[in-house]
């Protein structure tokens, strides 16, 4: 595995600054790969990370482990909160790690010289060891991970909207074949007044 730093200057790459919340995505991804005895980055698809947030978080997580959305191995369940569980999908062990609750006040003590509570803080998870940083609970995933993976290379079309769907995320319902939308899962809603446009000539 790559140093704390090595990871920390790739996920600084994708953002105008590093910040806490990359550090402690990464240190996350670090400690995955020693209590599911992994080595990461991946460059395979063996592991799946489901963070709780969104946002620079995840690309910690995704710098330290390989774990991307585009590689579907990692996934997005928006609880709001600073973790993530890893899945092995070959032991199907998991591991739900997040950050101690006393870890902004602890981290100035990391970082004693720090100018303010956020540079505390981006030191300080630095610094920490894992017992002060992190928890850490094996945990039993709830959802179908083999369903949530799908097949790769089938591709369905709706019978209703005729859009071509992908990864058995279609639904069968009274022997149609529907998108999720057309099922009436959608996220969005249609404009009466759906625009068409035209390629400039």
């Amino acid at each position: 595995m790559k140093s704390l730093d090595e990871l920390l200057r790739d996920c600084a790459t994708h953002h105008r600054r590093l910040c806490p919340r990359q550090v402690l995505g990464a240190r996350m991804g670090i400690l995955a790969a020693s209590l599911l005895t992994l080595d990461l980055p991946q460059s395979d698809k063996r592991l799946l990370a489901f963070v709780e947030t969104d946002g620079c978080f995840a690309d910690g997580v995704s710098a330290a482990t390989g774990c991307y959305v585009g590689r579907r191995t990692l996934r997005v369940e928006d609880f709001g909160k600073t973790a993530v569980t890893f899945y092995d999908t070959r032991t199907e062990r998991a591991v739900r790690i997040a950050p101690r609750p006393d870890v902004r006040a602890l981290a100035r003590e990391y970082a004693p010289d720090a100018r303010n509570r956020w540079e505390a803080q981006l030191l300080g998870y630095q610094l920490m060891p894992d017992e002060d940083l992190l928890d850490f609970k094996w945990v039993t995933m709830k959802i179908n991970v083999t369903a949530l993976i799908g097949r790769a290379g089938l591709r369905v079309n709706c019978d209703a909207c005729g859009e071509e769907i992908i990864n058995q995320r279609e639904v069968l319902w009274e022997s149609k074949i529907l998108c999720r939308a057309c099922a009436g899962q959608a996220y969005y809603l249609e404009s009466e007044n759906t625009a068409t446009f035209k390629l400039c000539e």
